[in-house]
């Protein structure tokens, strides 16, 4: 995207673990999530300016059968694009990504006998957000100041953390720049 030469966007929609939450609570944010996801389908001038793609990963599976088509749909009409990638976390948990990661690594043979030992890159290469880049900045919302099992394995010791009050609904753009402008000056005097 243009702003700073960012390339990659990911964002934390719907943590695994909030299944657990009430079943009015779920079915809200499921409506939520379909609401946005067709209004970046339907309104998505910056996605084509800036030729977006958007990608969902996480256990799409365990989402209600209109959210999985919603998704489907903004895919599809995404794919294509080659600008910059925007990653939506859900249902999503950096350890199961982990976990998942390294199952497809494992290779056993006919004699019940594990491959050759398993490498970082091994790891990189099955992670649902790929290409594993490390993470720059990460933002944490919602007046918590936890990364909440959100891309554990990519954050890295220059890992910028920045938390802020606002809820993710809230938080747009005149929120993102003045941060996106704080980590550019942090870089350019090497912090």
């Amino acid at each position: 995207m243009a702003l700073g030469g960012v390339q990659m966007v990911t964002v934390f929609a719907f943590a695994i673990n909030n299944f657990k939450r009430s079943e009015e609570e779920v079915d809200a944010l499921m409506a939520l999530a379909k609401a946005r996801l067709l209004e970046l389908y339907q309104h998505g001038e910056v996605i084509s300016r800036y030729s977006v793609r958007v990608r969902v990963v996480g256990k799409k599976e365990l989402l209600p059968a209109d959210v999985q088509e919603a998704i489907m749909t903004l895919e599809k009409a995404t794919c294509h694009n080659t600008g910059a990638v925007l990653n939506i976390c859900m249902p999503y948990s950096s350890q199961d990504e982990m976990c998942q990661a390294y199952a497809s690594c494992v290779d056993v043979d006919q004699l019940g006998e594990c491959t050759p030992p398993i490498t970082r890159k091994d790891l990189d290469d099955k992670l649902l957000v790929s290409p594993n880049v490390p993470v720059d900045l990460l933002i944490r919302t919602s007046k918590v100041h936890r990364l909440s099992d959100f891309l554990l394995w990519q954050c890295n010791e220059h890992t910028q953390l920045h938390f802020v009050d606002q809820y993710w609904p809230m938080f747009g753009a005149k929120e993102l720049i003045p941060i996106l402008l704080q980590y550019q000056r942090c870089k350019i005097m090497g912090y």
